[in-house]
């Protein structure tokens, strides 16, 4: 058995990411800030597959976070094989209006911890020269997104950070992934506090989170540095934008965006 290291593991992509991997016999370390939700999810796992899942109730906008999950896995001889980092939240909405320390969490979050849960593991696959790791990125990292700007930068900062990490270890036998999903089945627009309107045209473009996690982890298994999962609607939002100034994509955003606001 190999053993995967999911954060955001409590809900959404995170949890279909868990019960996938425990169909295929794979242990478990399971992190969120919810330590009744993780042991709720645990003991679901534990039961079904016969796999060990170890729970570790953490929030990862902690700045020493990422070292406290590593030195708890340390300590037990628990070696992780597939990193995923899931984590993350949005906010929509002018960013001068919105909260900054809500902001700066979200960097925090989106960025920092999975750098930092990166460089912890990454070292250790590499002297095994095995290994893999799973970075959710977004379609909205592919252009800049006026009315949810720190949150598209933040998922730039992963694609661009994900490839280059694909291109430095693959001769370690390391395998680095940047998942970009479109609109998903989860609670995301009502917890970034999207308005209804957009939350609406979302759901009505949704991709499921069954689908996602299968298809990062085919991809993951070709070696691809970068996956789009879903349909050709979220190949348009990811793609076209290469082919059109980045004045003209960023106007458009501001646009659709600020017109629902």
């Amino acid at each position: 058995m190999t053993t995967a290291l999911i954060t955001g593991a409590s809900a959404g992509i995170g949890a279909v990411f868990a019960q996938e991997l425990a169909t295929h016999k794979t242990n478990l370390v399971l992190v969120a800030r919810s330590h009744e939700k993780l042991q709720q999810l645990a003991t679901q796992l534990q039961t079904q597959y016969q796999i060990s899942v170890e729970v570790i109730a953490q929030d990862l906008t902690a700045p020493q976070a990422a070292q406290a999950v590593f030195d708890t896995l340390a300590s037990k001889g628990i070696i992780i094989d597939l990193l995923i980092n899931n984590a993350g939240f949005g906010e929509y909405g002018d960013f001068i209006e919105l909260d900054r320390e809500r902001q700066l969490n979200m960097i925090q979050l989106n960025i920092l911890a999975l750098v930092n849960l990166t460089h912890l593991f990454l070292p250790g696959m590499r002297q095994r020269r095995s290994g893999n790791i799973i970075n959710m990125s977004s379609v909205a990292a592919f252009q800049s997104m006026p009315y949810f700007s720190v949150y598209a930068a933040t998922k730039s900062f992963i694609l661009s950070f994900s490839e280059a990490l694909w291109a430095e270890n693959r001769q370690y036998g390391v395998r680095i992934i940047a998942v970009c999903p479109g609109p998903t089945d989860t609670s995301f627009f009502q917890d970034a506090d999207f308005p209804s309107v957009l939350v609406n045209i979302a759901e009505k473009n949704y991709t499921s989170t069954e689908v996602v996690v299968r298809e990062a982890l085919a991809a993951l298994q070709k070696e691809h540095p970068v996956v789009v999962p879903g349909d050709l609607r979220n190949q348009i939002l990811a793609n076209v934008p290469r082919f059109l100034p980045r004045e003209a994509v960023t106007t458009f955003w501001k646009t659709v965006l600020r017109s629902r606001k």
